[in-house]
């Protein structure tokens, strides 16, 4: 059985790795076959998992459809996060473009994530992005009007700066900050890790394989489809993915004295750095779900971790995580 984790000090329990969903219809190549995908959230299910994350904007809309429709028999033993944030595009364009995260718009999100989720309540609702034109009070004060009408459970930021984090927890407590935490991205370590802890919220960390990059099983060469947002990264720049390998070639030294994989060392390390963390790693295909669970069947010692936490550190990452425009949303 998977263990638990408590995510900060809200009382929210989940599995210690969590599913991430938005790979199954959204960003990382074409749309998955729904069949599949549902199956494969189900097998999770099976397997212990219990923390389901999603959000409005993967598709759109759809993905939350596709995980509403595979958890509908397991209401009550699951924890499914979604997240608001953005406004669609104007003239019926079938992308998502700008923040909104005004009061009422918050609100008239989260009834559509109620009904595509098939739930009465949201379990964790983040904050998909910090909106520089709303005050993060008004935010938190809409979320804490949505728990206070049992529509939601619990308040979750995303790529939130310590500043806001304070200022949001102080009028609706914070459960769990998301946001991207691995090997190759150690940032939330200065100052949001801190925070985090002084305030008793949880960390989920996304894209703790590094985007598919620590797995190994992408090199210079790989060639990304015209669907995957992966090939408009500088990080994954033909050149960038060469220089970066030495971070798989240093989880990969520890998993060959540990007869596992560099993802489950890279997700191990992950685990092993707080009790309050609990990573969400997205795969499409049950042989790579099994590998990211045997995670947590791996020890690493003081010894080990000291090793990766030097390694990594006289490393430099060749690449931005994101182009300007995106990184500009992120970290405020």
């Amino acid at each position: 059985m998977i263990p638990k984790r408590k995510l900060g000090s809200q009382g929210l329990e989940v599995s210690a790795i969590g599913l991430g969903c938005m790979g199954m219809s959204f960003s990382y190549g074409p749309p998955k076959d729904p069949k599949q995908m549902i199956a494969l959230i189900r097998a999770a299910v099976e397997r212990g998992v219990t923390f389901f994350d999603t959000a409005e904007v993967y598709g759109p809309l759809v993905n939350e459809e596709l995980v509403g429709e595979a958890l509908a028999p397991f209401r009550g033993r699951v924890v499914i996060a979604t997240k608001f944030g953005w406004a669609p595009a104007r003239n019926g364009e079938a992308r998502w473009s700008a923040l909104d995260s005004r009061p009422e718009h918050v609100k008239a999100v989260a009834e559509g994530c109620l009904r595509r989720l098939k739930v009465d309540a949201i379990d964790l609702f983040y904050q998909h992005r910090v909106d520089p034109e709303v005050p993060i009070e008004d935010v938190a004060g809409a979320v804490k009007d949505l728990v206070a009408a049992g529509k939601v459970k619990h308040f979750g930021l995303s790529e939130a700066g310590a500043q806001t984090i304070r200022r949001a927890h102080a009028v609706q407590p914070v459960t769990a900050l998301q946001s991207e935490y691995s090997l190759w991205h150690r940032l939330p370590e200065r100052d949001v890790m801190p925070t985090l802890e002084e305030l008793g919220i949880g960390f989920v960390p996304f894209s703790p394989l590094g985007k598919g990059f620590l797995t190994g099983q992408i090199g210079a060469d790989t060639a990304f489809d015209k669907t995957d947002f992966r090939g408009t990264l500088p990080r994954f720049a033909p050149e960038a993915r060469k220089a970066n390998q030495a971070f798989v070639e240093l989880l990969a030294g520890v998993a060959a004295r540990k007869h596992a994989t560099a993802a489950q060392i890279a997700l191990a390390w992950l685990i092993a750095q707080r009790p309050w963390i609990a990573p969400i790693p997205g795969t499409t295909k049950l042989e790579r779900l099994d590998e990211n669970l045997g995670a947590l069947g791996v020890e690493l010692t003081s010894a080990d971790l000291r090793e990766l936490d030097q390694g990594a550190s006289a490393l430099t990452v060749q690449g931005a995580r994101y182009p300007e425009a995106l990184e500009r949303l992120t970290g405020r």
